[in-house]
């Protein structure tokens, strides 16, 4: 059944918020209305299976691995009209005109992703995504540390925070990141030592 307005759809918010499992009971829905639903992810995302996305609760759905984002265009069936693609914030720059473009054609995107780094600063594309989506969903997770609502994620390296210059993009789980509030997420910065010239 094809859709008689195209829109975007952005799932967004820290690690451990739901993002994965919001995005599959949308897909769960559409499949019900008898919606053709193709599900997307990037090929970096290999945690729990290079063909499903899965959420950390477990639930799972098929997707199509992909490399780049011209490559959802590729693949796309001649009759889908429910695109979902999943942790959308490691995708290249190119994925913001790949969803307006469907969005254009009268699909609905459904996009999930993280919308801070680790340093809790906006993650590649999302705020270019969340810019032109006609609905942004922001969901928390519990902070692990005094259980407050969590929007942040805190990598954590030998069970110490990482610091700011380290990599953006390090796939994870729990042993990695945790579910941090705004007051308890720390990233410290390395120290410059400068020495005296005694020449």
């Amino acid at each position: 059944m094809a859709h008689t307005e195209g829109r975007i759809e952005v799932v967004c918010g820290g690690m451990f918020s739901g993002k994965t499992e919001e995005l599959i009971r949308r897909v769960r829905r559409a499949v019900i209305a008898r919606q053709p639903v193709q599900v997307f992810k990037p090929h970096i995302d290999d945690r729990y299976s290079l063909d499903n996305i899965t959420s950390h609760t477990g639930q799972s759905i098929q997707a199509v691995p992909v490399a780049l984002a011209a490559d959802i265009l590729d693949q796309l069936n001649p009759d889908t009209t429910v695109v979902a693609i999943d942790e959308v914030q490691f995708f290249d720059a190119g994925i913001v005109q790949v969803a307006q473009q469907l969005a254009d054609r009268r699909l609905r995107v459904i996009c999930a992703g993280l919308d801070m780094d680790f340093r809790g600063e906006p993650f590649g594309c999302m705020p270019q995504l969340l810019s032109i989506a006609e609905e942004i969903l922001k969901l928390s997770a519990i902070c692990t540390v005094c259980g407050m609502p969590a929007t942040r994620t805190q990598r954590l390296v030998n069970g110490k925070p990482a610091f700011y210059d380290d990599p953006i993009i390090m796939v994870g789980a729990q042993e990695t990141y945790e579910a941090r509030c705004r007051q308890h997420h720390y990233v410290p910065r390395h120290e410059v030592v400068l020495q005296s010239d005694h020449s």
